[in-house]
């Protein structure tokens, strides 16, 4: 990874595109429920970041979590890999999504 790569952050795009090709693979959106229903990202679940210690998933399931700029889904991510979660992706923030929002 380049520095301009890191600097410009995860790609939400691309992301999601994985996710949705990975069998049991889970898109969390981890900003509050109010702003999950002003638009989310098709298929994701709304998991609001302070409710992410008491989220029951399997350890080994792939997850991919994005919130509006960024900033949370970093911490969300660090907190599932505290919880053991193996397989975690931070997409950014929806403000990069260029699809359906529903």
């Amino acid at each position: 990874m380049s520095f301009w790569t890191w600097l410009k952050g995860p790609d939400i795009n691309k992301g999601v595109a994985e996710c949705r090709e990975i069998a049991g693979a889970v898109l969390i959106d981890v900003r509050s429920p109010q702003e999950y229903r002003m638009g989310h990202i098709p298929g994701s679940r709304n998991v609001p970041l302070e409710t992410i210690p008491q989220w029951a998933e399997e350890k080994d399931t792939p997850v991919y979590v994005y919130c509006q700029g960024g900033s949370r889904s970093r911490r969300a991510i660090r907190i599932l890999k505290n919880l053991g979660f193996s397989c975690v992706t931070d997409l950014g923030g929806i403000t990069s999504w260029t699809g359906k929002r529903e």
